[in-house]
């Protein structure tokens, strides 16, 4: 089975534990996604949609940086596990069950949407991306991070991180719904949206765990980053 998202509910008793190998990958990613985001936008008092949450560690690490965070996904039990752990910390995160196609919020509720190793997974990437830009203010930001459609990005991540090193369970994706950077731009320009800079997203170390830490990389193969922002309303004359 491919694009298989039972996995982030059959782990969600082992989020926040860092006992599951490819779960501490994910959370890995964070820091390295954020080196780069952190430019792009000042976090701070922003109302900010993590679509795709999972068990929250980008939700977590938006809270740090003093945004008021939704976080929103379709697996239940993942969401059981990042309100768990938010009323553990004390954090005054908000999260829902529920699917990009289909938002539960206003339109023009949010000043940034944060969609991290999910738009590669959607059943529907034009509804989802409509979505964004209709619960985005004018103005807000989207940012973003996917894997590219390529032999090489096939080979990392399903030969190589799937199936050998065992980085992510079998079955997480579908080659077939890796979005090249030049689909995913025109996609967000039908949607309404400017795309912005994107750049690559890979490993760069191992840390003391043996386990890989990641960052910018200036090439879009496999992994890559990016934003598109909404229009601005023109003042009236």
């Amino acid at each position: 089975m491919r694009n298989d998202l039972t996995i982030y509910d059959t782990m969600a008793d082992h989020w926040w534990s860092d006992d599951i190998r490819w779960v501490r990958t994910l959370k890995n990613l964070v820091p390295g996604r954020l080196g780069w985001m952190d430019r792009q936008i000042d976090w701070h008092g922003k109302a900010v949609l993590d679509l795709g949450c999972a068990g929250g560690f980008m939700a977590e690490a938006l809270d740090d940086r003093g945004a008021r965070v939704i976080g929103i996904d379709p697996a239940k039990d993942a969401i059981a596990a990042a309100r768990n752990h938010a009323a553990q910390t004390g954090r005054a995160i908000t999260y829902d069950v529920g699917v990009g196609e289909d938002l539960p919020y206003d339109a023009s509720q949010f000043d940034a949407v944060i969609c991290v190793d999910v738009l590669e997974h959607v059943s529907d990437l034009t509804q989802v991306l409509a979505q964004v830009a209709r619960v985005l203010r004018p103005g807000g930001l989207f940012l973003f991070d996917t894997i590219n459609r390529n032999p090489l990005a096939r080979l990392a991540t399903i030969t190589v991180a799937e199936d050998l090193l065992r980085l992510l369970p079998r079955g997480t994706h579908d080659p077939a719904l890796f979005i090249t950077p030049s689909e995913l731009r025109a996609a967000l320009t039908d949607a309404g949206l400017v795309p912005g800079p994107f750049t690559g997203l890979g490993p760069r170390a191992l840390n003391r765990r043996g386990d890989l830490t990641f960052g910018r990389l200036p090439l879009k193969t496999v992994l890559y980053m990016g934003t598109a922002r909404k229009p601005a309303i023109e003042a009236a004359a």
